[in-house]
């Protein structure tokens, strides 16, 4: 009851703190809007950019040969994205090695939240209403943002497209169709209103179906030898997909503000392909998903000095899975997931260059499911952040504290009556951050910058509370991140090259009480979920971008990245074989070097866009041996693209070709990817 009383106390302390700031000098609000070849840049007077973002957006976006958010990220530098193959199959992200529940992914501006087991399937968001992907490693330079924000190693942010118009328009619509290999067909559209200056709306719906059906080669050598075990052709079956996305939303300017306000639904039934072993190439697993949330934002500046940020959202999951293999097992499970979330986030600004912040949030997640054995577990969580950025000369400063408490309660479920059911210990838990950046020649846009941030991630409800693995006494797990690095830029008005930029970043990451699986008791067919993990890694992110135009009328866009890591798992395991395999080896599926590049050329209505991605040798587990090992791989897509405009009609038409060499690859081990494969679009817009 203390603990109850003093977080209520606590909570309100924040909220009400933000009377106290109310002032009544400096000038207005003002957002500025720089509109490039459909590229939106954005600022606001108090945003202070310590460390530079990875972002993709507008027409950049566009060129790639990308059907989901996933392949978008993947030419990020520091990225690791796990593809269990298809349009259908599931992605995740993993960044700078830390895990991909370290990973928070903010669908216009809040988060996106999975309970149960921590994962954002990115395969589920299309690109074709997203305007802008960014990534942040730590977090976000700008302080005013809710407490969520700071609860996170690193960020994936999705901005979806926001109406805007012209003088005297009054609609937009845009229509896209798609289709290709795997039997794909996939035709979206997009319809936007404008009432008057103050409020607009938008709708879209997107519909995909494919068969998902693809020839593979599957090749497997005796361990240690070249002696052939398999070498066959075959194609990949069970992998369908069939899902729809309706997507609305409305956007009102209000005096010194502006408020939003978005609804999103989305529903699949899949087929889960499985993994290609014991000569087994037919699974047939099912799964089906539901997914639902609605979202507002509110924003306004109180007085010239004091600005409030309100967000809110409600969201209800489901997912059934279904293995009819009685072989095997048989399984029809269901699960329900729902949450609630409010925010409020105020900043003040002290001085012209020193500004401050405080945030504070509540979010309530529940779970049930039919699996027997199940408990019905129930979280309650507040979060409070206090952060603060001041700009002297050539140094840039940014700094935050948090503080998270989060209280699980479960009820009996479906357990018996006289089952021992209890909930993990409350936890009580405070972070921080530091970012700061130099700026050392006022005549060259050359910056220093580095920052330190210690975080955690909270046990999901599966690793503390999955029927006979979970563990309720699971601590959380914490990550230290060191960083420092330099981006420089460069511009020329007569030469060929029009602008080159260059960043470059090292850093040290650890992670402690990592959770993993472990045997529970001497059996090997029995498991559980342990902090027994410790991982640390040293890495490098370099970046470059280049425009140059080559002739009348010819112009050449060139993006680069490259990471290197060295992850290595530091785990102490019991087993002084395992201990003797694994200590000190790069952990699975970390691959040491990786890279990509993003070209694009451009003749006035002509375009042609080369994309190529490349991930060096890997391991299947910390044990670093010639059985574990998987050779590296590339791909290389390229494409066609054709804008007419007909009045006031636009029409794009593109072709692409997406692994080009047609090269046989695994990103997961025993789920084969795609070979060569083509894709038509046509886009309308009015």
């Amino acid at each position: 009851m203390k603990k109850t009383t003093f977080l209520l106390i606590f909570i309100a302390a924040v909220f009400s703190s933000a009377a106290n700031f109310v002032c009544a000098q400096s000038a207005g609000d003002t957002t500025r809007t720089l509109n490039l070849d459909e590229v939106i840049v954005r600022g606001t007077r108090l945003q202070r950019e310590v460390i530079p973002v990875q972002s993709l957006s507008g027409e950049e976006l566009r060129k790639l040969s990308a059907f989901s958010v996933a392949d978008a990220i993947r030419y990020f530098s520091g990225v690791q994205i796990k593809d269990y193959g298809g349009i259908g199959g599931l992605k995740t992200v993993n960044i700078r090695s830390m895990g991909s529940n370290h990973v928070g992914v903010f669908y216009d501006g809040i988060q996106i939240g999975n309970a149960q087991n921590g994962q954002i399937d990115l395969g589920k968001f299309s690109l074709d209403n997203i305007e802008e992907v960014s990534l942040y490693n730590g977090q976000k330079s700008n302080i005013f943002q809710p407490a969520k924000d700071f609860a996170s190693s690193s960020a994936v942010y999705l901005r979806s497209r926001t109406p805007r118009f012209e003088e005297n328009e009054k609609t937009h619509l845009k229509v896209v169709i798609k289709t290709g290999s795997f039997d794909l067909l996939n035709p979206s559209a997009l319809y936007e209103h404008k009432f008057n200056d103050r409020l607009s709306a938008s709708f879209n719906a997107e519909y995909v179906r494919s068969s998902g059906r693809y020839k593979f080669r599957y090749k497997r050598v005796f361990p240690g030898t070249h002696e052939v075990m398999y070498d066959t052709t075959a194609v990949r079956q069970n992998g369908d997909i069939e899902s729809v996305r309706f997507e609305g939303g409305l956007y009102g300017r209000i005096p010194e503000g502006q408020w939003q306000w978005k609804g999103y639904f989305y529903h699949s039934e899949r087929g889960i392909p499985g993994a290609i072993v014991n000569n087994r190439w037919m699974n047939s697993q099912r799964q089906w998903d539901r997914s639902f949330f609605t979202q507002g934002m509110f924003r306004k500046s109180i007085s010239p000095k004091y600005d409030i940020l309100v967000n809110a959202k409600y969201a209800n999951d489901y997912m059934r899975y279904l293995n009819p293999d009685t072989t095997l097992m048989l399984i029809d499970n269901t699960f329900r997931q729902q949450e609630a979330y409010f925010s409020m986030a105020n900043r003040y600004s002290l001085e012209k260059n020193w500004d401050t912040s405080l945030s504070a949030d509540v979010q309530y997640n529940t779970l049930s499911s039919d699996m027997d054995g199940f408990v019905f577990p129930k979280r309650f969580t507040a979060l409070a952040a206090a952060a603060t950025s001041a700009e002297t000369g050539k140094v840039k400063m940014q700094g935050s504290v948090l503080a998270t408490f989060v209280r699980d309660r479960i009820r009996s479920g479906n357990t018996a009556a006289d089952d021992s059911v209890r909930a993990a210990p409350d936890k009580k838990e405070f972070t921080s951050a530091f970012f700061v950046s130099y700026k050392p020649f006022a005549k060259h846009q050359f910056n220093l910058r580095a920052f330190y941030k210690y975080i955690f991630r909270m046990p999901t409800f599966n690793d503390l509370y999955y029927t006979d693995i979970g563990n309720v006494n699971l601590k959380p797990e914490f990550t230290r991140q060191y960083n420092i690095g330099f981006q420089y830029n460069k511009q020329w008005k007569d030469k060929t090259v029009k602008e080159w930029q260059l960043q470059t970043d090292v850093y040290y990451n650890e992670v402690n009480n990592k959770i993993i699986a472990v045997p529970k008791g001497s059996g090997q067919y029995r498991w559980m979920m342990m902090n027994l993990g410790y991982v640390e890694i040293r890495g490098i992110d370099l970046s470059s971008w280049a425009l140059a135009e080559l002739y009348n009328d010819w112009f050449l866009n060139l993006k680069l990245s490259y990471t290197f890591q060295k992850a290595q798992d530091f785990t102490k395991r019991k087993s002084e074989i395992l201990q003797e395999s694994t200590y000190g080896g790069q952990i699975a599926y970390i691959p040491r070097h990786n890279g990509s590049l993003i070209a694009g050329l451009t003749y006035k209505s002509w375009q042609f866009n080369y994309s190529f991605i490349y991930v060096g040798e890997r391991y299947h587990s910390s044990a670093n041996i010639r059985e574990e090992y998987e050779q590296p791989w590339y791909t290389n897509d390229m494409a066609i693209v054709k804008n007419l405009v007909f009045g006031k009609t636009n029409l794009r038409a593109s072709i692409e070709i997406n692994n080009v060499f047609d090269q046989d690859y695994e990103v997961v081990l025993n789920y084969p990817m795609p070979r060569r494969n083509y894709k038509f679009s046509l886009t309308v817009e009015l």
